[in-house]
């Protein structure tokens, strides 16, 4: 064996153990769209405690405007649907696991998020209130001091409530929206950070709170999340979105279950 066979050995093993790191880092990361395409199957996580976006009807069948949304994008992508429950703590760790592929969950575009998920352009809006009884007077924050503000953790109504939280306030915080609305039905506060589709909740749950909104923190956008650096996957979500809102379906959906069109700012997005 002469010399220079040997040193061009050296030369391949040292190619090879230099681009291996690469190689499997590669591997590792598959383009999603091809690994959802080839599964037939889209995987959406959503929180099916948040009414009028996802719940659960007296047949226990998933329903809301969140729960059309993801059947209509699955339809439109030729693919099965696979509903993942989730919190809206979970949703982004569900994400980030490859518990879903995607996340269709009232979740609203924020900078913290859009570190670490991106975002379709939005499909809807939320507007993050802090609602009370009819008879409570609460103007603004001021309001709140020296009273307790339930607030469902993770969401973006809780961060805007710590946003604008006074000294000598009180924040009672649940894992989940309706663990939010049981302890808002049961007395166990009067005011509740949240949106104002689940002050209807519990006005019918428990009539005699007579729940409204008493002033607006923020209106957010919704957007459908997915992990970062997929750009095929975000590109076939964008159109879906844009035409949707072009055919008037995603309006449809959301007029069914929020009694009001869609605002001027989501619509705008179809172009």
């Amino acid at each position: 064996m002469n010399r220079s066979f040997l040193a061009r050995r050296s030369t391949l093993v040292a190619a090879l153990v230099l681009a291996s790191p690469f190689a499997l880092l590669n591997a590792a990361h598959a383009d999603q769209l091809d690994t959802i395409t080839a599964a037939k199957k889209i995987r959406i996580a959503i929180d099916l405690a948040v009414p009028p976006y996802a719940m659960k009807d007296e047949k226990l069948n998933a329903v809301g405007s969140d729960v059309e949304t993801a059947q209509l994008l699955a339809k439109s992508l030729g693919l099965a649907l696979e509903i993942v429950p989730t919190t809206g703590a979970n949703r982004i760790p569900f994400l980030q696991t490859d518990k879903a592929d995607i996340v269709i969950s009232s979740m609203s575009v924020t900078p913290e998020r859009e570190k670490v998920v991106d975002f379709s352009i939005p499909y809807a809006a939320i507007l993050a209130v802090v609602g009370a009884p009819k008879s409570m007077t609460l103007s603004g924050p001021a309001d709140l001091v020296g009273k307790k503000v339930i607030s469902t953790r993770g969401t973006t109504n809780d961060q805007e409530l710590t946003k604008i939280l006074p000294a000598g306030a009180q924040i009672v915080r649940f894992d989940d929206d309706a663990t939010s609305i049981t302890a808002v039905v049961s007395g166990q506060a009067d005011i509740f950070a949240t949106a104002p589709p689940l002050l209807k909740t519990i006005n019918e749950k428990n009539p005699a709170k007579q729940m409204e909104p008493k002033f607006t923190m923020k209106v957010n956008m919704l957007a459908i999340g997915l992990r970062k650096n997929e750009p095929r996957l975000k590109e076939k979500l964008d159109a879906f979105v844009k035409a949707h809102l072009q055919s008037g379906e995603l309006n449809t959906i959301y007029k069914k279950y929020h009694g009001a069109d869609l605002p001027v700012e989501v619509t705008r997005n179809g172009g």
